[in-house]
């Protein structure tokens, strides 16, 4: 596995990896505009295969983890932490004080990540994430910095 900075030119990669592991994926559109000065955007690599990737977006003290996805027959295997532990050096160096995320109430695989190191929950977005019946709520979570 290695790790390095992706550009938009990855954006379709993204996508596709995207709409493998999430119900509701992000649009490549909307992949596309998280290409710019203040947002960063990390791929986990096998190989020269794209197999997940972490998008950090940054204004000031704050930083926030927009999305982070692996491809289903990579997951379990570190992708996840090594892109999380990435963003929050990432974030660190650029100065943050705080990274916030939200993650759906049903992700215990991904909040159990998130807890390991060192988040802690702070809230709920009650009916945020769309489901296919209806909506669940998301748990906002934060790592001081």
């Amino acid at each position: 596995m290695t790790l390095s900075l992706l550009n938009e030119d990855m954006s379709s990669q993204m996508a596709a990896i995207a709409a493998t592991a999430h119900s509701h994926p992000m649009s490549e559109a909307t992949i596309k505009s998280c290409f710019g000065d203040l947002y960063t955007c990390f791929g986990s690599f096998d190989n020269e295969l794209l197999c997940g990737f972490a998008i950090l977006h940054q204004i000031f003290e704050d930083a926030t983890l927009m999305d982070i996805c692996v491809a289903p027959n990579y997951q379990g295997k570190g992708h996840g932490k090594a892109l999380l532990n990435a963003v929050i050096a990432e974030a660190k160096e650029k100065g943050a004080e705080v990274l916030l995320l939200e993650v759906r109430q049903s992700g215990a695989a991904a909040r159990a990540l998130y807890e390991a190191l060192g988040f802690v929950e702070t809230g709920v977005r009650k009916g945020y994430y769309k489901t296919e019946t209806g909506s669940e709520d998301a748990i906002l979570m934060q790592l001081p910095l």
